[in-house]
């Protein structure tokens, strides 16, 4: 069972979204374990501080290395070396090849951030990886770490009510887009769902969607039509935006 342990200031606002929906799910089966850490309490003054002003001058406040080092410290002491992941603007795209590498991993750390960024020498003492969900900044990497630990843990096996659902998503493995998808009504406000997936033709049925999947990634994502890297592989290090994370407490 792999452990996501997600880093941050604001660990009760995460706490709702993963007992919920997949992710609450896969906790109640026992397939995989979150953790939401606040490293706050692994400040050392009275006022719990975990930024500063950053050197040389400018704007905002810069998370300090203290509480963010040793709350990595203290959870690898607990439960082992973690796969360590910051979320970061800065860092390589997050893709579904990623999501793959890290279902298989045992455990997962991922930090989340907020203020003007992170003391540099974090990343360096940690060996963290850089992941980034886009070319925009949010004002903390909460919601970047929710998206990388959901993409994750619905590849595990067991999760989802259908096997097929992860098998099919749009870029998994050599996928491009999804093709469109239809349910009940058959005909609603005169725009019908397309014969052929009434047709019971399983092989027609087929074709439709691979055809609909490729006339769709051409004209929304030429590049992977192209064959650019869809992803990063395994050895690839997730960022994202200024961020943090947290739940278990020392």
């Amino acid at each position: 069972m792999p452990l996501f342990a997600i880093l941050t200031l604001f660990p009760e606002a995460l706490e709702p979204y993963t007992r919920s929906s997949i992710l609450g799910l896969a906790q109640e089966k026992g397939l995989a374990r979150i953790l939401l850490v606040d490293f706050r309490d692994f400040t050392r003054d009275r006022h719990r501080t975990v930024d500063d002003r950053p050197f040389g001058g400018g704007p905002g406040m810069v998370l300090k290395p203290e509480p963010v080092v040793e709350c990595v410290e203290w959870l690898e002491r607990r439960h082992g070396p973690f796969r360590k992941l910051v979320m970061c603007p800065t860092g390589a795209p997050f893709r579904q090849a990623t999501a793959q590498a890290l279902a298989s991993e045992e455990r997962i750390l991922l930090l989340a951030g907020r203020y003007e960024g992170f003391d540099a020498r974090i990343r360096a003492h940690l060996a963290l990886e850089e992941v980034s969900l886009g070319d925009f900044v949010l004002s903390g990497g909460e919601l970047a770490a929710l998206a990388v630990v959901e993409a994750a843990v619905r590849l595990l096996p067991g999760v989802l009510g259908d096997e097929r659902s992860a098998v099919e998503d749009s870029f998994q493995g050599e996928r491009g887009l999804d093709h469109p998808h239809f349910t009940r009504p058959r005909v609603y406000r005169g725009d019908a769902v397309p014969d052929v997936l009434l047709s019971g033709d399983h092989a027609a049925i087929r074709r439709w969607r691979e055809q609909e999947s490729a006339q769709l990634t051409r004209a929304r994502r030429p590049d992977l039509v192209r064959g650019e890297p869809s992803g990063a592989g395994e050895g690839a290090r997730p960022h994202a935006s200024r961020e943090r994370a947290g739940e278990d407490r020392p």
